[in-house]
C-alpha cells in the first residue's frame, strides 16, 4: 500500500495547484498567482516547485500538496490522500475512522445498482415511459444514472440481506426508516424515480426520489448524513464543474429534470439546489472551484423571486459575477426545452439582469415609485445591500447608484442616511424629500407649507424676508398671517384654485394611519413637534440653496471679470461658502 511520501513523490505540486490557480513564473523554481483562499488583486500566492510547498504572503496560508487539496476541496486528510493517490495511480488503505464515509459511498453504490436495474425491468415501465415523455434520451438516462425504486416496503432491504449488506449500513446511509415505536425498518424510497446525487468530487452521497402520481411529498431526498448535507450540495455540479476551468458559466435552476434536460440540450453548466435557496456554503464551494459567472434561473412567481433574492444574499462577497433571469413564458427550463423553445431559453440566459438591476427592479415592482411610501419601502428593502462601504464591493456601490438614479436621490444624502441609524428607523416624508436631487426650491416651499398647515402658529418662526417662488405658496403665506388653525387658512381659499392644493397637503401632512381615540392626543403632540422641527429644517435648506445658487452665479462671472474684480468676486464666494458651512453646523447641532 502506498504511503504519503510515495504519493508526494509521484506528483508535481505545480500541476495540482495549476488546476485551481493560474500560475506564472516568479523566479527560479517558483510560480505565483492569485490566492484561492482570500480576495486579492495582485498575486501574493507562490508555489515552490522544488520544495513542494505553497505559501500566501497575504493570508499566510501554506502547506504541501495534501493540505492544498484539503483546503480547496474541504476534505479530510484521508480523503485528500485518497484523491491524490488515485491521481498518482497508487492504492492506499483507509485508516480507522475514515471507513464510515467509504461505507456510505459503497452502500449508496449498491442501492444505485438496485434502482437502475429496476428501471429497466417490468416494475420500471411506467417510470421509463415518464422519463421519455419528458424528452430524455436513453443516453441521457444512462449518463445521469436515473433509476427506479419499486413499490413495496422492503424490496431494497430484502435485496441487501441477500447481498450481505446490514440494516445498520442502510440506516446510516438514509436508505431505511426505523419506526421509533415498533422498531420495524422499511425502505425510505418506494415507487419513485430515483436521481443519484453526487458531490463535486463525484462521490455518491445520496438520492432524490420523485413520485409518478399526485401523492405527497412529490420529492424526497436522503436525510442529513455524514456525507449528505443538502445545504452544501448542488445536483449536477460534478458534471458542470468541468467547464469552470475554461471560464464556463454555472446556471442554478430549481429541479433535477431541469438540470438533466438542459445538459441534454447543451447547457452543461446547469446545477440545482436540493430544495433550498443558495447557501453561504454553496457560495464558498463555488468560489473555491473557480466559478467566475453565475446565473440564477428561477420561476417568475413570488416563490421564485424569493429564492432568487435569497440566492443573491448568500453569494455576497464571492468573487464571481451574478445575474438573475427567468424564461419569459413562465415555464421552467425543462418544459421550455420540451416544447422546442431552445432559443427562448438561450435568450433568457444571455440577457437577464445583474444583481444590481435585479434587486432594484424587484423592489420597484413590489412597491412602486409613485408615492413616498413606495420610495421609503424601496430604500428600506435595499438598505442591507447598500450598507457595505467597502470600495471593493461593486454591488453595494452599484445598488446605491441605481437607487439614486431611480428615486432621484442625491448620492451624498443617501450616504448620510445610510450612516445614520436614527434616520433609518424613521424615514419621514420630509427626510425623503430632502434627499431628492431633482427637488426645486418650489418643491421645498410646498414642503414647508405642508408643515405650516399642521400648525399655523409656526409661521411666526419665519423672518418674513423669504422671496417665495411658488405663487400659490406666496398667496397662502400672506393669508396665513394670524391664522390659528388649518381651517382658518382653508376658509380664505374656499372655491379658489388653491383649495385643492391645501386639502392635499393637509392630508399628506397628517398621515395618522390607524390611531385609537386614547392616544390621539399623543399623536397630535408628536405631529406638532415634528412639524416645528421640519419648518426649521426646510427653512435652513432653502437658505443654503439660495446661497449655493449665488455662489454658482459668482463663479460664472469670475473668468470674464478684470483681475481686480476677480479678487472681490473670490472673496464673496469664500464668504458665502463659510456661511453655508455655518448653516450646516447649525442644522447638524439642531438634529443632534
Amino acid at each position: 500500500m502506498g504511503t504519503k511520501e510515495e504519493v508526494r513523490s509521484r506528483l508535481n505540486i505545480a500541476d495540482v495547484v495549476g488546476e485551481y490557480v493560474q500560475l506564472s513564473p516568479a523566479g527560479r523554481g517558483r510560480l505565483k498567482g492569485l490566492c484561492p483562499f482570500h480576495k486579492e488583486k495582485s498575486p501574493s500566492f507562490q508555489v515552490d516547485v522544488e520544495q513542494g510547498y505553497f505559501y500566501c504572503f497575504g493570508c499566510k496560508a501554506g502547506g504541501d500538496v495534501f493540505s492544498f487539496v484539503q483546503r480547496t476541496e474541504n476534505l479530510s486528510f484521508g480523503d485528500a490522500m485518497r484523491k491524490l493517490a488515485e491521481r498518482a495511480g497508487i492504492q492506499v488503505e483507509a485508516r480507522y475512522g475514515e471507513r464510515s464515509s467509504r461505507d456510505v459511498f459503497d452502500v449508496n453504490a449498491f442501492a444505485l445498482a438496485y434502482f437502475r436495474e429496476h428501471l429497466q425491468g417490468p416494475a420500471g415501465e411506467a417510470a421509463l415511459a415518464y422519463l421519455r415523455r419528458r424528452g430524455l434520451t436513453d443516453a441521457t438516462i444512462e449518463a445521469f444514472e436515473v433509476g427506479f425504486a419499486p413499490d413495496g416496503w422492503d424490496g431494497l432491504l430484502k435485496h441487501a440481506r441477500v447481498k450481505g449488506v446490514s440494516e445498520r449500513q442502510l440506516l446510516e446511509a438514509g436508505l431505511l426508516i426505523e419506526n421509533p415505536e415498533s422498531g420495524r425498518v422499511y425502505d425510505r424510497f418506494r415507487a419513485r424515480v430515483m436521481f443519484p446525487i453526487r458531490d463535486h468530487l463525484g462521490r455518491l452521497v445520496g438520492f432524490g426520489g420523485r413520485v409518478l402520481d399526485d401523492s405527497k411529498p412529490k420529492y424526497l431526498n436522503t436525510p442529513e448524513t455524514d456525507v449528505f448535507r443538502k445545504g452544501e450540495l448542488l445536483y449536477g455540479l460534478d458534471k458542470a464543474r468541468l467547464g469552470l476551468k475554461n471560464g464556463g458559466e454555472l446556471v442554478v435552476v430549481e429541479g433535477y429534470m431541469d438540470v438533466i434536460t438542459m445538459h441534454q440540450h447543451g447547457f452543461t453548466g446547469a446545477v440545482a439546489s436540493l430544495g433550498t435557496a443558495l447557501t453561504a456554503e454553496h457560495a464558498t464551494l463555488l468560489e473555491r472551484l473557480g466559478a467566475q459567472s453565475l446565473v440564477l434561473l428561477f420561476d417568475r412567481d413570488e416563490a421564485g423571486l424569493k429564492a432568487t433574492l435569497s440566492g443573491l444574499d448568500q453569494v455576497l462577497g464571492a468573487k464571481f459575477r451574478v445575474r438573475a433571469t427567468s424564461v419569459p413564458s413562465g415555464k421552467d427550463p425543462a418544459d421550455t426545452l420540451l416544447a422546442g423553445d431552445i432559443e427562448q431559453l438561450r435568450t433568457a440566459l444571455s440577457s437577464g439582469l445583474d444583481e444590481v438591476r435585479y434587486r432594484v427592479q424587484a423592489a420597484i415592482e413590489r412597491h412602486g415609485v409613485g408615492t413616498s411610501e413606495g420610495k421609503r419601502r424601496i430604500l428600506m428593502e435595499l438598505l442591507p445591500r447598500m450598507q457595505n462601504l467597502d470600495p471593493l464591493d461593486e454591488i453595494a456601490e452599484g445598488v446605491r447608484g441605481a437607487a439614486c438614479e431611480t428615486l432621484g436621490i442625491k448620492p451624498e444624502a443617501l450616504m448620510e442616511w445610510i450612516a445614520s441609524k436614527a434616520k433609518r428607523r424613521t424615514l419621514t416624508d420630509t427626510h425623503l424629500a430632502g434627499m431628492t436631487s431633482t427637488r426645486s426650491e418650489e418643491d421645498r416651499e410646498l414642503a414647508l407649507l405642508k408643515q405650516l398647515l399642521v400648525d399655523p402658529s409656526l409661521l411666526a418662526k419665519l423672518d418674513g424676508s423669504m422671496p417665495w417662488r411658488n405663487e400659490s405658496v406666496r398667496k397662502v403665506m400672506l393669508a396665513a398671517r394670524g391664522a390659528q388653525t388649518p381651517d382658518d387658512i382653508l376658509d380664505v381659499f374656499r372655491g379658489q384654485p388653491e383649495e385643492q392644493l391645501l386639502i392635499r397637503l393637509m392630508f399628506e401632512g397628517r398621515d395618522a394611519g390607524t390611531i385609537g381615540r386614547e392616544n390621539s392626543q399623543q399623536y397630535e403632540q408628536k405631529v406638532s413637534g415634528y412639524a416645528a422641527a421640519a419648518v426649521d429644517d426646510i427653512q435652513v435648506t432653502l437658505s443654503i440653496d439660495a446661497m449655493r445658487a449665488e455662489v454658482d452665479l459668482l463663479k460664472k462671472q469670475v473668468p470674464g471679470a478684470a483681475p481686480t474684480e476677480q479678487l472681490g468676486l473670490l472673496r464673496q464666494i469664500q464668504d458665502l461658502q463659510r456661511a453655508i458651512e455655518a448653516e450646516k453646523r447649525v442644522r447638524g447641532a439642531a438634529r443632534a
